[in-house]
């Protein structure tokens, strides 16, 4: 008896994400959290940055709040410092990822360093579950020498940042939404299969080049928000094809945003709101 084949994730959504800043005016576009597309559940948010121009980026950010969910930053290039009101402190150099929860609160700041005057990267929200929103903040960071490499297919090739394919596992854990964090690269004409679990949410991001996804053509700077069942599938165009892959199981909660607080309720965000106006963080 022959297997029965897997269904392919076709693309629900095409997109172009908005030009936006943040911080002291760093320049970015805004890819999910826009008024076009509010969020995929657990996703609240996905920020590139990615700039020659050190006026674009070099004020950076600034100490502000967070509560609630986590921040996922992945560098490509530069280099970003960090330190939070806990004296944590730490640099993001290029292939680095820094994973912190919020939790309960946390002050921090995230501030460029120029490198040959580029600076490019990504930054994705990822929500919490209510039982978890009031925990201890911690960071999970890994340089580019931990992050494995996996090839998929001849040519394909996956940077495993979360979760697990081809047998490689990422080192961020990511329990509660048990998420999936790839970044796919693909030489001119190479195709890549990943499986991925029913039931969770996902999309791609091309940031290099140009893919068909599914039956879908996506090219640079587009999202490709994907159907919630079957394995993603992907082929590069002429000129091959870089592009982030992250999937995650929803929550299925209400969400209350306000800035950088995400809760459950308007209660709980002006709490939050209390508490950090009284240093509680």
């Amino acid at each position: 008896m022959s297997a029965r084949p897997s269904s392919v994730r076709a693309v629900k959504h095409r997109l172009r994400g908005q030009p936006a800043s943040d911080g002291a005016g760093v320049k970015l576009t805004r890819v999910i959290g826009t008024r076009q597309f509010d969020g995929l559940d657990p996703f609240l948010m996905l920020d590139e940055f990615g700039s020659d121009q050190p006026g674009d980026y070099l004020a950076g950010f600034p100490e502000h709040p967070h509560r609630g969910f986590e921040t996922v930053t992945y560098m490509l290039d530069g280099r970003m410092r960090h330190r939070d009101n806990a004296g944590n402190e730490g640099l993001l150099e290029p292939g680095s990822v820094q994973w912190m929860t919020a939790g309960r609160g946390i002050l921090h700041s995230e501030m460029p360093e120029q490198v040959e005057g580029l600076m490019r990267g990504f930054q994705l929200w990822v929500n919490l579950p209510a039982s978890e929103k009031m925990t201890a903040p911690r960071y999970q960071e890994f340089p580019a020498s931990a992050i494995p490499r996996v090839q998929l297919a001849p040519g394909a090739h996956a940077k495993v940042i979360a979760g697990q394919v081809g047998g490689i596992e990422g080192p961020v854990r990511a329990e509660s939404t048990q998420a999936i964090y790839l970044d796919l690269l693909l030489v001119p004409g190479a195709a890549a299969v990943v499986p991925l679990p029913d039931g969770h949410n996902a999309f791609a991001y091309v940031y290099e080049g140009a893919a068909q996804i599914a039956a879908t053509p996506i090219t640079r700077g587009e999202l490709a928000v994907l159907e919630s069942a079957g394995e993603f599938r992907a082929s590069a165009g002429a000129e091959g094809a870089r592009l982030i892959l992250v999937a995650g199981r929803p929550l299925n909660e209400p969400v209350a945003k306000y800035g950088p607080f995400v809760m459950n309720t308007q209660a709980e965000i002006i709490q939050a709101i209390h508490d950090f106006q009284a240093g509680r963080f």
